[in-house]
């Protein structure tokens, strides 16, 4: 993958939100606030992070859905069109959106048979109704769905079922790159299971890329390649799976890996922890320097002043935005 170019590359992208009113004024919201990754062909990269991090911003934005204040998203090596076109229509084919609720990503009033033709019937009107016909057949029977469910309304179909409706959605068109906001968030852990496979099934047949959200280090531990850690709209740590959940460098990752319940109640009461202390910091009014310092049991004086860049922390890929870990070995 080194080799090729990147199919997605994110470069400082910042997603402001005005703040106030007509009466006051007030700083923006900081929701994405530089933060930069790339994916290639056949890769699937987990965002991680606490709720209000900026996951789902990031990946708004990704999609054309939610426009930068600044930065770029380049798509193929283009960037990604923001306006209603026929450069927009194409983006539209190549990367489709997976939602958390699956039932409300569906339109109550269409059946499953018809909400699934209607992406087909906006981006591929040549094909006759039959064609049309058989790709709903197709994709159907490869999220393992029988073909009956087709003529079901939203309603009538579990949370499960739902979820496997919306990826079928997801894939008619035969997308390039998937973005999955927490797929598999609402669902039991045993649908979960079934949903993760489903994917590893559909990126291992057609090659598609996954931008994956989540905050269940658990489930990225089963679907991705490289994960990206998020705090407070900027990244504090990148590589492979393997590296950063096995050896965890930056305090904020450690603190979620170590917030993970054990099973063992002897273990889960002995074994250290690092835990964080005091409130997430408003968006709209960052700490200065590395952002983290407020809640992080490593900071220095010198943690205010500069906010951290990332760095290498091996030779597989493995990078974090903290000097003091890189300078003392303080986390390991």
């Amino acid at each position: 993958r080194g080799m090729t170019a990147p199919l997605l590359q994110v470069r400082d992208a910042r997603v402001h939100f005005p703040a106030g009113g007509w009466l006051r004024a007030a700083p923006p919201v900081r929701a994405v606030d530089g933060v930069s990754l790339t994916l290639h062909a056949g890769e699937t990269l987990a965002v991680v992070g606490e709720s209000g991090c900026g996951k789902s911003t990031l990946a708004r934005a990704v999609l054309g859905l939610q426009r930068l204040t600044s930065g770029a998203v380049l798509f193929d090596g283009a960037p990604v069109p923001d306006r209603p076109g026929p450069a927009r229509s194409a983006f539209a084919r190549a990367a489709q959106l997976v939602f958390q609720d699956p039932v409300a990503a569906l339109n109550p009033r269409m059946r499953i048979d018809a909400a699934l033709a209607e992406p087909l019937q906006t981006h591929a009107p040549e094909l006759a109704r039959p064609a049309r016909e058989a790709r709903v057949a197709d994709v159907l029977a490869q999220v393992g769905l029988d073909a009956g469910i087709a003529r079901r309304f939203p309603h009538e179909v579990s949370g499960g079922q739902a979820q496997r409706v919306g990826i079928a959605r997801a894939m008619i068109l035969r997308p390039r790159l998937l973005v999955c906001d927490e797929p598999v968030a609402s669902l039991d852990v045993s649908i979960q299971a079934q949903i993760l496979s489903l994917l590893r099934a559909l990126r291992a047949e057609h090659g598609v890329s996954m931008l994956f959200i989540s905050h269940d280090l658990s489930v990225v531990r089963h679907i991705a390649d490289r994960v990206m850690v998020m705090y407070l709209g900027r990244a504090m740590e990148v590589g492979p799976v393997a590296s950063v959940l096995g050896r965890p460098l930056h305090p904020y990752t450690r603190a979620l890996i170590d917030a993970v319940p054990r099973p063992d109640p002897a273990t889960e009461r002995t074994r250290p922890r690092i835990l964080l202390g005091g409130d997430l910091p408003s968006p709209s009014a960052p700490p200065s320097g590395c952002r983290f310092r407020t809640r992080c049991p490593l900071a220095e004086a010198g943690c205010a002043a500069v906010e951290p860049a990332f760095a290498p922390a091996g030779p597989d890929g493995h990078e974090v935005a903290c000097p003091v870990v890189l300078r003392t070995g303080a986390v390991a």
